[in-house]
């Protein structure tokens, strides 16, 4: 017998809460930092907030953008872009960091925990 991997959604914050191209930071019930971000066609993204170069939780404070079409936040301390659809850093491929599942409904913006 296999056991099966459940996972949870946790609301987070209406959607209209967050600014379009902006990053808020949010605390999981583990006490996880992650940053939210909206982008300017109202997608929004979840990726882990430390930076994973020198350790700091500020990914949430970084320049969103585009690069090369893809959505992308910059690190406002050495400025690496992660891509927000999986959290891989296009500058240092070795140096990723954690993207999670998120969702809309009904208005408020909700995150996958498993």
């Amino acid at each position: 017998m296999t056991a099966m991997l459940t996972s949870t959604w946790y609301p987070l914050c209406s959607v209209d809460a967050l600014e379009p191209e902006r990053g808020v930071a949010a605390l999981l019930p583990d006490g996880t930092q992650i940053a939210i971000f909206r982008t300017h066609d109202d997608t929004v993204f979840a990726l882990a907030n430390q930076d994973p170069f020198t350790g700091a939780m500020v990914l949430s404070r970084g320049i969103v953008g585009d690069k090369a079409g893809r959505p992308v936040v910059c690190s406002p301390m050495y400025k690496q872009a992660f891509d927000l659809r999986t959290g891989e850093c296009l500058d240092d491929p070795a140096r990723n960091v954690t993207q999670y599942p998120v969702r809309v409904v009904d208005g408020v913006l909700e995150v996958e925990l498993s």
